[in-house]
């Protein structure tokens, strides 16, 4: 078998453009993978197109050996365009052998994944909005809820915002109660003393984790405010090598890990949860890109022994988005979502209803100082 074309699709989407690269075969096989680059999209679809010359011709029987031709390429580089042709190679290998990729990586761990809610929040900034929003959530069976309290704030933060930002939290728990678990989202925003004075104002309310509270490349910053916290801080979305994950586990300090599987490619992702077993700690994997990479993350979290909870956005998507991709497995009343069985990662695209939702401009610069909560997350 032999890739013959490789086509690029960007989706508009209020926050975010959605970036899919689908590659064909002489054999009718195609592929679907992903390449959203946060709040960035021509750079990953000139990056995709670039590729091409090295992935025309190739089998794409062997994803690995594909992408390691790709990091060559680049000169040992790493990219969200090289990712998304590693994905849809294994869409393709799953699907010529009639098997859900889950499988062809030794079976599921797990038949069902618990999902925490993400992007619920867009709105005011008050105690009173996101305590209403959460409920909202936990009414639709979500047994854990992750929001960003803290606005705009960068680095430092006001003592009226710290307070709200408190408040908030707050409000929420008292709202959904002491069994639906808190995520506090802090978008790498801080230095270590203010993380660790604003964290520790948010342990009374007993939070399952303190996400990137400073900056992702802060190794040593983080183990300082996770030392000094009594609470969980998770990190890893940022890394796009998994040596990283080594270099941060070593100080068994930190037990929690978020590989990006759509930076690292899903070969890497896993090689970043054996690396997170080998220091008995659990893995809950960052999505913030369209449904399609839900359901990749639920391959690669019923492959392993150490998943802890998965992100979802999808329950905050626009409608029009199940038009656009069918096959996404949803989230249901209990708050968890079933392991696709279907072939391949078991997602289609629609090429024609992806057209009815051309590339939009998204002012990143607003979205920070705004404030996440009043028009989307990252």
């Amino acid at each position: 078998m032999q890739i013959v074309d490789l086509k690029t699709f960007v989706v508009g989407n209020p926050w975010k453009n959605w970036v899919f690269v689908k590659l064909y075969t002489d054999s009718g096989l195609t592929g679907l993978g992903e390449a959203t680059g946060g709040l960035s999209t021509k750079p990953g679809l000139g990056d995709v197109e670039e590729l091409r010359r090295h992935v025309i011709g190739e089998d794409p029987c062997h994803p690995e050996r594909v992408w390691q031709k790709l990091h060559k390429a680049r000169f040992y580089g790493v990219t969200l365009g090289m990712s998304a042709v590693e994905q849809a190679c294994w869409d393709i290998l799953g699907k010529s052998l009639g098997a859900p990729i889950w499988q062809l990586w030794g079976g599921k761990h797990h038949d069902r994944l618990r999902c925490y809610a993400n992007g619920w929040y867009k709105g005011p900034r008050t105690p009173a909005d996101f305590a209403g929003r959460a409920v909202q959530m936990v009414e639709r069976g979500y047994t854990a809820l992750k929001f960003d309290p803290f606005g705009g704030a960068y680095q430092q933060i006001g003592k009226e915002s710290e307070d709200l930002a408190v408040a908030i939290v707050a409000a929420v728990r008292a709202a959904v109660g002491p069994k639906v678990d808190l995520l506090i989202e802090a978008h790498d925003r801080f230095t270590v003393g203010t993380a660790i004075r604003v964290g520790r104002r948010l342990e009374e309310y007993q939070p399952m984790w303190l996400e990137t509270p400073v900056r992702s490349y802060d190794l040593a910053g983080h183990i300082e405010v996770a030392r000094a916290l009594r609470i969980p801080v998770v990190l890893g979305e940022a890394f796009s090598e998994v040596r990283p994950f080594a270099d941060l586990l070593a100080y068994r300090v930190i037990d929690i890990v978020q590989p990006e599987p759509q930076k690292l490619g899903p070969s890497r992702a896993r090689q970043a949860c054996a690396i997170a077993a080998a220091y008995t700690a659990l893995v809950a994997c960052h999505q913030a890109q369209s449904p399609f990479c839900t359901a990749m993350n639920a391959h690669i979290h019923a492959s392993i022994p150490n998943f802890l909870i998965q992100e979802n956005f999808d329950d905050s998507a626009e409608p029009w988005t199940w038009d656009v991709l069918a096959g996404v497995p949803r989230v249901e009343a209990d708050g968890s979502l079933t392991v696709p069985d279907r072939p391949g990662w078991g997602v289609e695209l629609n090429e024609e209803e992806a057209q009815k939702h051309p590339y939009s401009e998204v002012h990143f610069l607003r979205l920070f100082e705004e404030g996440w909560e009043t028009r989307g997350q990252t």
